[in-house]
């Protein structure tokens, strides 16, 4: 009998593999779970490049956030290596010219020494309304934040800003595929979602109720049997 393929997770921006701790304790009895490196460039060309050179030949692939991005960048480059695909929190649009502004305005906050100030205050758009008063989750979010540094960040949101429009790579998609979303996501909401499973041949679309853009640490239990069917 063959190995079962690995899990490739890729974290979101300021997110470190702290991101996916749960799931990966309740997946790896069953398969070997990597979480990628997220720190090879300052595009989403280049952070792929870097993910698809350490990654095995097959595998599955997952991503939340930004690493739904790098993930659709994986599939444009090879799209023959990924056998499935999870699509968590994300989306498949180009930034507007609003949601630029609002990023090089945090990049002339953190230019500006307010680096944790300002990953602090935005915890509260990452998270469901429930949530917003846990402060354990808010420490492991801003833990991570700390972990990824002011210098990463910034290349980071360079790549998350030059990205491309992948909805017409879309239907060319043939890995199966689940998205997934928190029905509270302010940041990539469920409409944008419903528009990548609509558009990925036969992709199956859950959305995670009391549950914001931090769905794999809000709602771990549930992200984890998603993720262990989808991988059934």
């Amino acid at each position: 009998m063959s190995e079962p393929l690995a899990l490739v997770m890729i974290p979101g921006l300021a997110c470190t593999r702290a991101l996916f701790a749960a799931q990966r304790e309740a997946l790896a009895a069953h398969r070997p779970v990597v979480v990628a490196r997220v720190d090879g460039g300052d595009s989403m060309a280049a952070m792929a490049g870097a993910i698809l050179a350490s990654a095995p030949p097959r595998f599955h692939l997952a991503g939340l956030s930004m690493g739904g991005y790098i993930a659709l960048e994986i599939l444009r480059q090879a799209p023959e290596r990924v056998a499935r695909l999870c699509l968590m929190d994300s989306s498949a649009r180009p930034d507007t010219p609003d949601k630029t502004a609002l990023r090089q305005a945090a990049l002339a906050e953190v230019e500006a020494g307010r680096y944790m100030q300002m990953s602090a205050e935005n915890v509260a758009l990452s998270v469901a309304a429930s949530r917003a008063d846990d402060h354990a989750l808010r420490a492991a979010i801003l833990d991570m934040a700390r972990a990824t540094g002011a210098g990463l960040w910034r290349r980071q949101m360079r790549a998350i800003m030059g990205r491309p429009d992948s909805r017409p790579d879309l239907p060319a998609i043939r890995a199966r595929t689940l998205v997934l979303v928190g029905d509270e996501d302010r940041l990539t909401p469920p409409e944008h979602a419903r528009e990548m499973a609509a558009a990925i041949p036969d992709a199956r679309l859950e959305v995670i109720a009391d549950c914001g853009h931090m769905s794999s640490m809000e709602r771990p239990g549930a992200v984890s049997r998603l993720l262990a069917d989808w991988l059934t």
